[in-house]
């Protein structure tokens, strides 16, 4: 997932769509070759359909249109727990929260080994501000998927909505150890490590994201507010520049502290910035 798509997720949660199961065209050819009654030629040319319209219609942020597109699908498949934990993913992206919980808890009931749902109804329930059971579904998750990345980055971000920061600076650097290039889990380590009062390491490595991504905002934003609370006002504005060309919201500061959610010292050192 690029840089551009994760700060286009709502609430900047990391969500995925769901591929397997019963989409492949040979899964879906073997369920009908087992019980040719279940679905008709025309059938399945129509699941295909509406799966491919369904998929394109998410990937265009056509959400309300891919909705609709994944709710028909249900009706062929009700029993297909990537269908339900897709249309759940169009619904966190307009912000239907407690219904895309019911999608995720059914897709999970059909499918409790497989991790996506758990991974997608964490963030969910992050974004209602509910961090323990985000924190177990992310445990969860690790216990099928000890290796999995995206869980320990998740858990270290519902950690951190409970003000649990060397806890969840320990999840970050595990994502950062299980995917070095998981640029997301290394800007919130660096957040984190700034929010304990290592701002110097800190700033290290926002100067090292913001020179290895050089169109990521998040490290070149928060680049910008350290150094600015450290003194060096110029390094800080030129900076800023950059980050202003590349995405405007962090001129919001409730954006930056409720929806990017940065930690409290973190957005605190970005409003000096900007009230200066």
């Amino acid at each position: 997932m690029g840089l551009s798509s994760i700060f286009s997720k709502v609430l900047g949660l990391v969500l995925a769509l769901w591929v397997g199961l019963a989409y492949g065209g040979s899964a879906l050819a073997q369920s009908a070759a087992s019980d040719p009654a279940i679905f008709s030629p025309g059938d399945i040319q129509t699941i295909t359909e509406l799966k491919q319209s369904a998929f394109a219609a998410s990937q265009a942020g056509q959400f309300a249109a891919a909705e609709d597109l994944w709710s028909e699908l249900i009706e062929y498949l009700p029993d297909e727990p990537a269908v339900w934990s897709n249309r759940g993913n169009t619904r966190v992206s307009q912000n239907k929260l407690t219904e895309a919980l019911a999608d995720y808890t059914q897709a999970i009931e059909l499918a409790p080994n497989e991790p996506d749902p758990y991974l997608n109804r964490g963030a969910a329930l992050e974004g209602l501000g509910r961090w323990e059971d985000a924190i177990a579904d992310y445990t969860h998750l690790l216990t099928i998927n000890s290796k999995d990345a995206a869980a320990y980055n998740n858990r270290g971000n519902a950690r951190a909505g409970l003000g649990q920061w060397e806890a969840a600076l320990k999840d970050y650097r595990e994502a950062v150890t299980l995917d070095p290039q998981f640029s997301f889990a290394r800007i919130n380590e660096a957040l984190a490590l700034y929010q304990i009062g290592e701002t110097d390491q800190a700033i290290r490595q926002f100067r090292g994201l913001s020179r290895k991504y050089p169109n990521f905002p998040d490290a070149r934003a928060a680049l910008t507010a350290a150094l600015w609370e450290a003194g060096q006002r110029g390094e800080a504005e030129s900076n800023w520049v950059a980050v202003v060309g590349l995405d405007g919201r962090y001129k919001d500061l409730d954006w930056v502290r409720t929806v990017r959610r940065w930690p409290p010292a973190m957005v605190a050192a970005l409003e000096k910035f900007l009230n200066l």
